[in-house]
C-alpha cells in the first residue's frame, strides 16, 4: 500500500511541475481550445447512428451566458437558433452493435478513424490536453438505447 502511495505521489508531482513549467514558459502566450466529439451507438440491433463532430464555427460564450445575483435576477434570452452551429464537419463512424450483438471489427474501425483525425489535429499543432468520455446506455426495461461519448480536448498557442 505504502509503495502505491509513492508511486501515486511521484507521478502527481511529475505532473504538477511539467505543468507548472509549461504555465511560466507560457506565461505570456495566448491559447485557443477546440473540441472533438465522437458519439458511438450502443443501440442494439445497430439502428443508431455515430459520428466524429468537429466545429468550424466560433461562439463567444458571454453572447449566451448572465450572471445571477441576489439583486439581480435577469436572464439571458438568447434564441436557441442562435446558439446552432451549421458549419461543422461530420465524419461517420460504425456503430458498435450490428443485428447478432457487438461488432469488435465496427469498434477497431472506429479506432482507427479517430486515431486519423487525432493525429491530423497534432500534424497541425493542437496539443491533446485531456480526454473525457461517458456511457448512457439502456436505462430500464424497453429502453434499448445508449451512446458512448468521447470529447477530444485540444489547445494551441495562438501567435
Amino acid at each position: 500500500m505504502k509503495k502505491i502511495i509513492v508511486i501515486l505521489a511521484l507521478v502527481f508531482t511529475v505532473i504538477f511541475v511539467s505543468n507548472a513549467q509549461e504555465i511560466t514558459n507560457n506565461s505570456v502566450s495566448k491559447f485557443e481550445v477546440k473540441v472533438i466529439t465522437s458519439v458511438e451507438s450502443i443501440i442494439p440491433s445497430g439502428i443508431g447512428r455515430s459520428r466524429i463532430i468537429s466545429t468550424n464555427e466560433k461562439r463567444d460564450y458571454k453572447q449566451f451566458s448572465s450572471t445571477q445575483t441576489k439583486d439581480k435576477k435577469k436572464r439571458n434570452k438568447s434564441k436557441r437558433e442562435d446558439l446552432r452551429v451549421k458549419d461543422f464537419e461530420e465524419t461517420k463512424l460504425l456503430n458498435f452493435y450490428n443485428i447478432t450483438g457487438i461488432r469488435f471489427q465496427n469498434i477497431a474501425a472506429n479506432d482507427a478513424i479517430i486515431s486519423s483525425k487525432l493525429t491530423q489535429m497534432l500534424e497541425q499543432g493542437w496539443d491533446l490536453s485531456f480526454v473525457t468520455s461517458a456511457v448512457e446506455s439502456d436505462a430500464g426495461e424497453g429502453d434499448n438505447k445508449g451512446i458512448f461519448i468521447t470529447r477530444y480536448i485540444f489547445k494551441r498557442i495562438i501567435e
